[in-house]
């Protein structure tokens, strides 16, 4: 994958015959609020029948895979245990790595984060006073107590090594955007008065990746997600491409300015982009053409012309306008509402 996209690739073929594993993350792809995304179902199940593996991939740290892949079964997502990847097992792996066998781990998450470590040996605690050898932060749901964060805060204060399942600041819900385990972490540092950063291990830091290789085999995989600072940016870190739905957090206006490891590879409306080849986009003139659509890089503003057709191409249009612009840097300086309001954003 090319360290600076400048615009969205083309697919000669659908992307589940291009690639082996889809790594697909779950909130706001499959499903949001514990109910499945528009064309979630139908396009994950022909997207199989067509040959393409699929691997569920989540920083969200709060429910075992057991728990997830019963999830997904209701919503009609024929799922295994063995087929999710959480961001609780890539740091349980990462702790194991670095504390005696069988330390105990002051746990400050939900019953998948407890799973993951029992299951890499260790032994989850739950009070600073436990003689902890390490601190995890993994989403606890939004019932998860003050008192843990107060137990994690003491223990990182007195200097027991601190770790984080991820630092996702929200979370897609099916009442709008809600705070995530980035946010009680930040709650840590505010209280332990800390500069230092965790150790990481969900999307976007390698851990994750490195998890989910060795647990799928995949050997052309397409990271599947909706967020840019953890799905678009996890896949560039892992050098492997990426296909973007709006089915989640980012909306059209934060893709136009996104920075170069935030530009997903591909960009589809929902997840039955996995079905589709992918349209090239052309340079047209003084811009760039996909579709119907034609996109300029005015001197203060994105425009958009043509005949019309699929919005999808037409926000394709717009983001090798927008990105080529941009060059290195992020697109944000060109205003795009009037472009996007044709599209019908």
């Amino acid at each position: 994958m090319s360290d600076l996209v400048t615009a969205p690739r083309a697919s000669t073929r659908p992307l589940c015959e291009a690639y082996d594993v889809a790594l697909l993350d779950l909130d706001g792809v499959v499903y949001a609020g514990g109910e499945a995304v528009v064309h979630a179902v139908d396009s994950l199940a022909l997207a199989r029948a067509r040959g393409m593996r699929l691997a569920y991939v989540t920083n969200n740290a709060a429910r075992t895979p057991q728990t997830v892949a019963e999830h997904l079964t209701r919503l009609g997502v024929a799922a295994d245990a063995s087929e999710v990847v959480t961001s609780a097992q890539a740091v349980a792996r990462l702790i194991a790595e670095r504390v005696p066998a069988g330390a105990r781990v002051l746990c400050a998450g939900g019953e998948g984060l407890r799973v993951a470590l029992r299951e890499r040996g260790l032994v989850p605690v739950d009070s600073a006073d436990d003689a902890p050898t390490a601190v995890v932060q993994g989403y606890g749901g939004p019932g998860m107590a003050w008192g843990v964060l107060a137990e994690a805060a003491l223990a990182v204060g007195r200097g027991v090594p601190w770790f984080a399942s991820n630092t996702d600041l929200t979370i897609p819900s099916g009442r709008g955007i809600t705070p995530g385990n980035g946010a009680a972490v930040e709650v840590v540092r505010i209280a332990t008065g800390r500069t230092r950063e965790p150790v990481v291990a969900g999307k976007p830091a390698p851990p994750m990746h490195r998890e989910t290789i060795l647990r799928t085999g995949a050997s052309r995989p397409l990271v599947v997600g909706d967020r840019l600072d953890t799905d678009i940016e996890g896949a560039h870190a892992g050098e492997v491409d990426s296909l973007l739905v709006l089915t989640g957090v980012t909306d059209p206006a934060l893709l136009l300015a996104a920075r170069p490891d935030h530009r997903p590879s591909f960009v589809a409306a929902d997840l039955r982009g996995l079905l589709e080849a992918q349209p090239p986009v052309l340079p047209e003139g003084e811009g760039f053409a996909c579709g119907g659509w034609h996109a300029v890089a005015g001197a203060e503003e994105l425009s958009l012309d043509g005949p019309g057709g699929d919005p999808v191409d037409g926000l394709r249009a717009l983001c090798a306008a927008a990105w080529t612009r941009a060059g290195a840097e992020d697109g944000g300086g060109l205003a795009a509402g009037k472009a996007l309001a044709r599209l019908g954003w």
